[in-house]
């Protein structure tokens, strides 16, 4: 018989739970009364217009405002008038939505940390990216795009350990994206995963006062010159400060599969700045990345380390492809920016569940594997899309016909269908599982025995 695996489901408590403490009643009315979104819309249920905005991002056509009047009149049981559908996304509507992201983004920012040994030297790991939003052309002069549409571009800063964003801002899409990371005090012993975006030698050279270790793809058309090589071929001497290229293309430095370990400065006088570069052998060539972080952290490992940013390009999946971050449907900035703020709530709201729920089943010991397969964010948040109704009625309800609504929400996050091959921080994390092929044979072998 083929034995099944520790599944790490959802409860109907952690869902309810988490939902009401992103989303507090007490708050949020306290909220709409202070930015005066109470008292120009007395009749409205202010906390179940909030909650709706939120649970239309997950609906298919999320991003519309007719969508969360939808839902607000699902969870209220009565109608409201066409002609006032569009008047509620107004300023007072949009500072309310955006403090309640803020309120979501302090509690990302505290929460407990799950960082695998390779990252477990910093109080945590920061991803840095940004991604762009199609607007409607009516936007086309607050938010002017790259060619003749209307868009704007959300920079966010996401945490490794918890997998949710931790700052958000909106901009033009026409900013550049460098404008957007500052190292400072605040940054303090902290790691740093960006790409070429946000790579300056200013920025590099900053982190170095603040603690703040980085792994970064060398740019081509920085000249690192080598001072030493700690790993990695070399035919014949070469002087210190020689150019890397120079050092590659007479093949004083061989790229002949093996990785590289080297001492290097850039940025030239009157201060260079003294890092490592390790590269490693790719499919079809050499990566190479600079480094602050120490000998003992090896190539291969700052490689791992740098795949991990692409932990950020799933948040962005998460917001774009479920969570409909980039289709809001808005004519008005307002409006716009109130229906962004309800989509990364919800992506909060999933990112959460999926930590907490791998905190609540890490093994007590550092060196024990996890036994129990992970949960992932799109397919918890596929499975809430298509339960967005019942939330909805969830947050209606009380005693036992809300806990039967709760747990049924729960139990549709679990994936029975565990991918593969796991990501790179679920192997960080001691996630192991036999391919299926060589498990299946396992088990014929042990049953002919």
């Amino acid at each position: 018989m083929k034995r099944a695996e520790p599944q790490a489901e959802l409860t109907g408590e952690e869902v309810k739970a988490l939902f009401e403490e992103l989303l507090p009643a007490a708050d949020i009315e306290a909220f709409a009364e202070e930015l005066g979104f109470v008292e120009r819309q007395r009749k409205l249920d202010v906390l179940r217009f909030c909650r709706a905005a939120v649970l239309s991002a997950n609906t298919p056509t999320g991003g519309m405002q007719a969508d969360a009047i939808r839902a607000y009149e699902r969870g209220v049981g009565r109608r409201l008038a066409r002609s006032s559908y569009y008047e509620r996304f107004d300023e007072s509507f949009e500072r309310l939505m955006k403090k309640l992201a803020r309120r979501a983004l302090e509690k990302s920012r505290g929460e407990a940390l799950d960082l695998p040994s390779l990252l477990g030297a910093m109080k945590d790991w920061r991803i840095v990216d940004s991604t762009g939003v199609k607007v409607r052309d009516a936007l086309k002069d607050d938010w002017t795009g790259t060619g003749d549409c209307a868009a704007l571009k959300v920079h966010q800063r996401g945490s490794v350990s918890s997998g949710a964003p931790v700052a958000y801002e909106v901009g033009p899409l026409r900013e550049q994206d460098t404008h957007h990371l500052t190292i400072d005090e605040f940054r303090r012993e902290y790691g740093l995963l960006v790409d070429l975006a946000y790579a300056s030698l200013g920025r590099l050279r900053a982190c170095i006062p603040h603690n703040v270790k980085f792994a970064i793809r060398l740019k081509e058309n920085w000249k690192p010159k080598v001072q030493r090589v700690a790993r990695g071929d070399v035919l014949g001497t070469f002087f210190p400060g020689t150019d890397l290229g120079v050092l590659l293309h007479s093949q004083t430095l061989l790229l002949i599969g093996k990785a590289i370990d080297a001492g290097v400065t850039v940025g030239g006088a009157p201060a260079p700045l003294t890092l490592r570069l390790v590269g490693v052998p790719a499919e079809k060539s050499y990566c190479f990345f600079l480094t602050n972080l120490p000998p003992s952290v090896g190539p291969l490992q700052v490689a791992t380390l740098y795949r991990v940013r692409w932990a950020v390009e799933l948040i962005n999946k998460l917001e774009k492809g479920t969570y409909r971050l980039e289709e809001p449907k808005g004519e008005r900035e307002c409006s716009v920016k109130a229906l962004l703020h309800a989509s990364l709530i919800a992506t909060f709201a999933t990112t959460l569940l999926v930590h907490r729920r791998r905190l609540k089943t890490r093994p007590k010991s550092a060196k024990a594997p996890r036994t129990h397969t992970p949960l992932h964010a799109h397919l918890l948040a596929l499975a809430l899309v298509g339960m967005s109704h019942d939330v909805a009625r969830a947050f209606g309800l009380s005693g036992a016909d809300a806990d039967k609504h709760w747990s049924h929400i729960a139990s549709a996050g679990h994936d029975p269908n565990w991918r593969r091959r796991p990501s790179v921080l679920d192997t960080q994390r001691s996630y192991h599982r036999q391919p299926l092929q060589r498990r299946a044979r396992a088990e014929k072998s042990a049953s002919s025995a």
